[in-house]
């Protein structure tokens, strides 16, 4: 439990959460919109995955993301509350809002393979 509150301890990591909401999303999409480097997202996600919080699949180079709920029910409640409040959140809306826009928009060059999210558009 306490590697699940380190890791919602970082503002990144509750922006990635938010991001990521029910869909599954491509890491090239987080480095768009956060304006990071790509190593930097990377160790974020990684940090996620070893509290259990995160998953991956890999597609050809491009690596997926999605939110997995703990196996603990108190971590699975306390992951729920916190993904509540940060679709709650202003900025955390702006995020989300800049994911849906570069998704639905003229991708950048980079990013012309990059697989795009299936999003759940009551959350937007």
């Amino acid at each position: 439990m306490e590697l699940l509150f380190r890791a919602l301890a970082d503002r990144t990591r509750l922006r990635l959460l938010s991001l990521i909401g029910k869909d599954e999303v491509c890491v090239c999409y987080f480095v768009e919109v956060l304006k990071m480097p790509q190593p930097k997202i990377s160790r974020h996600l990684a940090y996620l995955r070893r509290a259990g919080i995160v998953g991956a699949r890999r597609e050809g180079k491009w690596i997926h993301y999605r939110v997995i709920e703990p196996k603990d029910h108190r971590a699975a409640d306390v992951l729920r509350n916190i993904r509540e409040w940060l679709a709650n959140d202003r900025e955390m809306q702006r995020d989300r809002t800049r994911l849906v826009q570069m998704c639905c928009a003229k991708v950048p060059a980079h990013l012309t393979a990059a697989p795009k999210p299936a999003f759940v558009i009551a959350e937007v």
